[in-house]
């Protein structure tokens, strides 16, 4: 197992009437950051927010190709990021302490923050296919180039790890710098990971591993 620091490059916010940053995801054009009952749209080139859609968003976020996902208690949104209408809603794997969401290959994968676990979920039903537990409180899900990354926040220190999919076993551990939390992870799909600042308001942009940007698949 490797560990490294992590390497931030820049940070995004605080932004105005945002308190809190819950969740965060990317579209391939802009950063979404959930706040608590809005879904904000963030230009990474230029950090100024663009829009935003009403929804619960207490929780995680994903997005599919298409639709935003939005976790909030017992239930995931399905929005159009056009409309901002509610497409679907499912029901999540529990109602208290969801803390991640990332979409991967056809299905849902849920953070739960105190039970240590992620669910891989069908994202049709909500029926939990897959269990991989943690040893530390889960705060994000992503997935990229067929890698499985999660957050932990616990006892104010921070850090982002690859996991084993099929065992959880921690592969490689990125460490944040004391006291900057992570609630919410995000891939660009390239060099950089997003990362939700819970009650500072803020994201960070951490860079991913070079070495581990090459994939190991899934």
């Amino acid at each position: 197992m490797s560990r490294s620091r992590a390497e931030i490059v820049r940070e995004y916010g605080p932004f105005p009437g945002i308190a809190r940053v819950n969740g965060v995801t990317y579209d391939g054009r802009n950063v979404w950051l959930a706040s608590g009952d809005k879904l904000h749209a963030i230009d990474p080139a230029s950090g100024d927010p663009i829009r935003s859609i009403d929804v619960p968003s207490h929780a995680g976020t994903a997005f599919d190709g298409t639709h935003l996902y939005q976790l909030a208690g017992d239930q995931i949104y399905k929005v159009d990021p056009e409309t901002g209408r509610v497409v679907k809603t499912i029901p999540a794997p529990s109602n208290d302490g969801s803390a991640g969401l990332a979409w991967a290959e056809g299905t849902l994968w849920v953070g739960q923050y105190r039970e240590r676990k992620i669910y891989e979920v069908d994202p049709e039903t909500g029926a939990i296919k897959r269990t991989i537990e943690s040893n530390r409180f889960v705060t994000g899900v992503t997935w990229v180039d067929g890698e499985l990354w999660h957050a932990t926040w616990e006892n104010d220190e921070s850090d982002v790890r690859r996991v084993d999919p099929r065992t959880g076993a921690v592969l490689e551990t990125i460490d944040m710098p004391r006291g900057t939390g992570v609630s919410g992870l995000e891939s660009d799909g390239a060099d950089r990971f997003f990362c939700g600042g819970g009650a500072s308001g803020k994201v960070t942009a951490v860079r991913r591993p070079r070495r581990a940007a090459a994939g190991n698949g899934r």
